[in-house]
C-alpha cells in the first residue's frame, strides 16, 4: 500500500506536538493509515531523538511516515507559521504537561476559535479528577494501576517489558480521534478528546478486578497464578529449548492426546472436562514434561502445529528480525537510521483487503520538511529564507530538492 490515495485516512491533516512514546505512537498510527502528519519539533529537534539506553528506539519506531517541521515556537514568526498550519488541520495531538500548550498559545480554547472543526487530542497522565495535575510516566501508572503487581512476583512488582501503557494509551487516543472525526460529519464541529496513562492501565487490569468481583478472591500476580487449564506452561525440548504450550479446550485436549498417542489420557473419563484436568495437573504435567523432553524442538513444534495446538518458542525481540512470518508479507518496514544504516521494524498490525500499510516517508531528519511545509502554506522563497537566516525555521537550502 505505497500510495496515499488507497489508505483509509488519506486527506486527513494532523499536526503533532509530541515527544517520547505516547504522542508519537498516536501520530504514527494515523500516519501509517494515510494521514498527512506534520511533526512540529523544537528548532534543535525533538529531544527523544537523542535518548540512549532503553529509549534509543523510541523515535525510530514511532515517527515514520511523518513530515518534520522544526520551528522556534517562542518567536512570533514561528508561532504564526504553526498557527497557519493548524488552521488547515483536522487534528492536533499533544502530550506535554498540563498548561504547556496554553502558555505557548496552542491550547484548545485558542485554537478552536480559529478552527471550529479541529479535533484536539491531549494525551496525559490522568483524566479529570484529583490526580489530573500530576505528571506521570508509563512506569508510574503501571505501578499505581496494579499492572506491575500482576506482572511480577508477590513481593517484587515488575513493569511490563515494553512501553505497553504509552502505546495502548496512544491507541485509545487514536480511537477517540477517529470517533470525533466521525461525529464531526454530522455536527460540523470539532472537540477536545483526551486519553491517559492511568485510566489505560486501569482498563487493562480490569479483567483482574472483574475476576475478584466474580470469585470474591484477590487475584495473585500472574507469575504465581492458579492456571485455568491443565496444560498451559513452558516446557523444555530435548535440546533444553523452551516452548510454551496451551491446551485450552476439550476439543484441543482430544487433538493433543491423539497427536502424541496419549490414549490412556484420552480414554480417562475424569479428564474429559477442563475442570477434571485442572484437578489432575499434578498427574498430567510430569508425563507431558517427560514426553516433550524426549522430542527435538522442531519436531515438537511441528506436531503441535499439525494438531492445531497453541504454542510458541520463547523468543527475544532480536529473533523477530528474521521471523519468516513477519518477513513474508510486509510485516516489517525498512527505515533508515540516523547513521545511514537500515533497520526492519514492525508494520502497523492490520490489513486492508489483505494488504499492510507500509512506508510512504522514511524517518525524517529534524526540519527536513520545513521548507516544503512553508511553501505549501503560501510563503515565498524570500520569506522562507529570511526565517531560516533568523533562526526561526530550520530547513535545507532553498535550492535543495524537497524530499
Amino acid at each position: 500500500m505505497a500510495h496515499q490515495e488507497v489508505l483509509p485516512l488519506a486527506g486527513i491533516k494532523v499536526v503533532e506536538f509530541t515527544h517520547m512514546v505516547m504522542g508519537p505512537a498516536a501520530g504514527g498510527i494515523l500516519a501509517d493509515l494515510g494521514a498527512e502528519v506534520t511533526k512540529v519539533e523544537p528548532f534543535e529537534g525533538d529531544n527523544t531523538r537523542r535518548l540512549q539506553g532503553s529509549g534509543a528506539g523510541y523515535f525510530t519506531m514511532y515517527n515514520r511516515n511523518k513530515r518534520s517541521l522544526a520551528l522556534d515556537l517562542k518567536s512570533p514568526e514561528g508561532r504564526d507559521l504553526a498557527l497557519r498550519l493548524i488552521d488547515e488541520a483536522d487534528v492536533v495531538i499533544e502530550n506535554f504537561r498540563h498548561g504547556a500548550m496554553d502558555r505557548l498559545g496552542f491550547g484548545y480554547a485558542a485554537l478552536r476559535e480559529r478552527n471550529p472543526g479541529l479535533i484536539y487530542c491531549s494525551l496525559k497522565g490522568f483524566l479529570s479528577g484529583p490526580y489530573e495535575h500530576r505528571t506521570a510516566l508509563d512506569e508510574v501508572t503501571q505501578m499505581m494501576g496494579g499492572l506491575a503487581y500482576m506482572t511480577g512476583l508477590p513481593d517484587r512488582p515488575l513493569r511490563a517489558g515494553t512501553s505497553v501503557i504509552d502505546i495502548t494509551g496512544g491507541m485509545f487516543g487514536v480511537i477517540a480521534i477517529l470517533s470525533a472525526l466521525q461525529q464531526r460529519h454530522s455536527t460540523g464541529h470539532g472537540q477536545h478528546v483526551t486519553s491517559s496513562l492511568f485510566e489505560t492501565t486501569a482498563f487493562l487490569v480490569g479483567q483482574h478486578m472483574a475476576q475478584q468481583a466474580v470469585t470474591g478472591e484477590e487475584p495473585p500476580p500472574m507469575s504465581v497464578r492458579r492456571s485455568a487449564w491443565s496444560v498451559y506452561d513452558i516446557f523444555h525440548s530435548a535440546e533444553g529449548e523452551r516452548v510454551f504450550v496451551g491446551v485450552v479446550s476439550d476439543t484441543l485436549w482430544r487433538a493433543f492426546c491423539s497427536e502424541f498417542q496419549l490414549s490412556d489420557f484420552a480414554e480417562d473419563a475424569s479428564l474429559a472436562s477442563n475442570a477434571g484436568r485442572v484437578a489432575a495437573r499434578e498427574r498430567i504435567l510430569p508425563r507431558i514434561n517427560a514426553l516433550f523432553g524426549s522430542l527435538p524442538k522442531e519436531e515438537l513444534m511441528a506436531r503441535l502445529d499439525r494438531a492445531g495446538i497453541p504454542f510458541a518458542p520463547i523468543n527475544k525481540p532480536a529473533d523477530l528480525f528474521t521471523d519468516p512470518h513477519l518477513n513474508a508479507a510486509g510485516g516489517l518496514v525498512e527505515v533508515t537510521l540516523e547513521n545511514g544504516q537500515h533497520a526492519h521494524l514492525p508494520a502497523l498490525p492490520v490489513e486492508f483487503d489483505g494488504r499492510r500499510p507500509g512506508l510512504r516517508r522514511d524517518l525524517p531528519k529534524a526540519g527536513q520538511h520545513s521548507i516544503e511545509v512553508a511553501r505549501a502554506l503560501g510563503l515565498s522563497d524570500a520569506q522562507i529564507e529570511a526565517l531560516v537566516e533568523h533562526g526561526v525555521l530550520r530547513g535545507s537550502r532553498l535550492e535543495d530538492p524537497v524530499h
